[in-house]
């Protein structure tokens, strides 16, 4: 098997560092994109609904603890439906959307709590919130930066260049493969969410391969067990 990217994108399961050289806008290109984004790209739209991938903004509530960010805070409140100081892949669903207002989907939302769930309760607390919330905006400037015709979504020929932007070494059919696995809109293209998803997905296999690949050559043998061992564990 090989595929082995050559390169890194930050830490475990990150996406790449905002400010990279690939993360620069091209001439003409992402840098206004900002200034003609249709409503919900980060935004509050007419109305007051929230942003690309935000919870609505609800008023500061009291009880901020020192040191946290106040719009933060008041982000995991609303979010905490239940008030238990904790939050929930379903809540976590309820308060993402795409740019086109669908909610995140259920899986992607149960992915990015078990990034962050440090303490296995399948829950998040506000701190890991924090770090969730952080994650999320990190991803949508990568998303972003390929959406190159700005249309939301992410074809097979955006995510081809993004993944291999990223150190993925992948081919056009694989990147139209996992387009046909995560477009649950049947558009040929993939949302934020699905988005995010098929990089977990990717960045949890190839961390998998890796520790396979003692040559580091992009090439490793695998015993069928170990390979069927290897594709069910695929979780964060």
């Amino acid at each position: 098997m090989s595929g082995y990217p050559q390169q890194q994108y930050g830490g475990y399961q990150q996406p790449p560092p905002a400010g990279g050289a690939y993360q620069q806008p091209p001439p003409g290109g992402y840098q206004q994109y900002g200034h003609q984004q249709p409503p919900g790209y980060g935004g509050y739209p007419q109305g007051g609904h929230p942003g690309y991938g935000a919870p609505p903004a609800p008023s500061g509530p009291p009880g901020c603890p020192p040191g946290v960010d106040p719009t933060l805070y008041s982000w995991f409140v609303t979010v905490d439906a239940d008030h238990s100081g904790q939050i929930t892949a379903a809540e976590l669903q309820q308060a993402l959307t795409n740019s086109n207002w669908s909610h995140f989907n259920a899986e992607t939302c149960r992915l990015m709590i078990g990034i962050f769930d440090h303490d296995n309760s399948g829950t998040i607390g506000l701190h890991e919130f924090a770090q969730l919330w952080a994650y999320i905006n990190q991803w949508k400037e990568v998303f972003n930066r390929y959406d190159k015709d700005r249309s939301g979504n992410i074809d097979a020929g955006e995510l081809y260049t993004a993944y291999n932007e990223m150190g993925f070494r992948v081919s056009m059919a694989f990147c139209q493969l996992i387009v046909v696995k995560f477009d649950r809109a049947e558009k040929k293209s993939l949302k934020f969410d699905d988005f995010i998803q098929s990089c977990v997905m990717l960045r949890s296999l190839t961390d998998a391969f890796r520790v396979r690949d003692t040559n580091l050559d992009g090439t490793i043998q695998v015993a069928y067990e170990d390979f069927m061992t290897m594709a069910i564990s695929n979780k964060p």
